[in-house]
């Protein structure tokens, strides 16, 4: 009896390695690994089903945008992957010329950039589109955290010339095509600051000068043709707080969506405002997963959101270089700052923004993008890991 134990013990331990094994390969925390297979299998859910409006007027199928959707979350997985590889130190070497590059980009997206949806932010290169915005978020939260890392800001000159400067450059610039996206950089900055422990007297010498540069922006937005984009948020604004009536249509559908789901849901599937609403496959994504799913399914994607905020807080704790710490802790202040600026649009919360909701909304470049931030904040959890001495486990007798 003893001996035929014996031989089951011996069978069942290599299919149990066998089941783990890839699961144990991938480094970095398997909390934020789970959260973003879940969000992935989410995003194909709902962008199935929310692109049947999409389809129609394209003279195309549902299938043809949840295969487009796969590809964009296979290569997004497959950056994410190499990405969590990389070792740090090449980030540290690309924060400079990330910036640089970013900067250009955002130059050229204003005066040969393609216009959609109302908003110049797209370029295209060699027959590929992207919005160079959406590189220069990560760019800059590097360049942050590698300047905290070298430099004391012991004057305001240097604050000014190695952090304002830029900081304020590029959020200038994507405000020209997306005022919500500007100011959704401009806050993370600022709170990456008041993280690392930068002079509060520099920090609110920055805030006073961005304030006053931003009503001079406004200014302009008024009395000239130039940024665009800020005219259409202050009406957005302004409808929102009912000062003046304007186009609420998406916001109405949005909560319409929302009111009508119940606990449970309609079902997959069953969503009606997905053919009313303009885009319910990227920026009222999250309305349409309610209306679906009901508040349970609302409520699960929002917590794996607080859930990963999180890991990516304890990846940052555990830290024992400012440039790891504030990398992780940057990234995962913008991926849940922008997933809540998504869901407070869709729910009524806050004035339509047009923001996505990360590794959920159709793919694009704001997938991908947010793939690479992903991967670098399990790059940190894979170096914290690293540096963990080997844990010695004493075999049972």
């Amino acid at each position: 009896m003893a001996e035929q134990l014996n031989n089951t013990v011996t069978l069942e331990l290599p299919q149990q390695s066998v089941k783990s094994s890839f699961w144990n390969s991938l480094k970095g925390d398997h909390g934020i690994w789970l959260i973003i297979l879940l969000l992935s299998m989410i995003s194909l859910a709902a962008v199935y089903s929310s692109t049947s409006s999409l389809a129609f007027r394209e003279g195309k199928t549902a299938l043809f945008f949840l295969l487009k959707q796969l590809r964009f979350v296979i290569l997004g997985l497959t950056i994410l992957y190499l990405c969590h590889r990389i070792p740090l130190g090449w980030y540290r070497k690309l924060a400079f010329a990330g910036v640089i590059i970013s900067i250009i980009m955002l130059i050229f997206t204003v005066f040969a950039g393609t216009t959609l949806n109302d908003g110049t932010r797209w370029l295209r290169i060699l027959g590929f589109s992207f919005q160079p915005s959406e590189v220069a978020k990560i760019a800059l939260i590097l360049y942050i955290a590698k300047v905290i890392e070298d430099r004391t800001f012991n004057t305001f000159k240097e604050f000014t010339l190695f952090l304002m400067i830029p900081v304020a450059l590029i959020c200038l610039l994507i405000l020209w095509g997306s005022f919500s996206a500007g100011v959704m950089l401009g806050g993370t900055a600022l709170i990456i600051l008041f993280i690392a422990g930068v002079s509060a007297k520099h920090i609110f010498k920055m805030m006073g000068i961005f304030m006053a540069g931003l009503a001079v922006v406004v200014a302009l937005a008024v009395w000239t043709p130039l940024f665009p984009r800020i005219e259409t948020a202050m009406s957005r604004f302004t409808t929102f707080v009912g000062d003046e009536k304007g186009d609420t249509f998406q916001a109405d559908h949005a909560k319409i969506a929302i009111a009508s789901a119940g606990i449970v849901g309609k079902g997959p599937g069953n969503s009606t405002q997905r053919h009313i609403l303009p885009h319910p496959y990227s920026d009222f994504i999250y309305a349409t997963i309610v209306e679906e799913y009901g508040m349970i399914g609302g409520v699960v994607v929002l917590l794996l959101f607080i859930w990963f905020f999180y890991r990516t807080y304890l990846i940052a704790k555990q830290c024992t270089r400012n440039f790891s710490s504030l990398l992780a802790i940057g990234l995962g202040v913008l991926i849940v700052f922008q997933a809540m600026l998504h869901i407070g649009v869709n729910v009524g919360l806050l004035p339509v923004t047009g923001q996505t909701l990360p590794l959920v909304s159709l793919g694009g470049t704001s997938f991908v993008v947010m793939s690479v931030a992903f991967g670098m904040i399990l790059a940190v959890s894979r170096t914290v890991e690293k540096a963990k001495p080997t844990e010695q486990v004493e075999a049972p007798l």
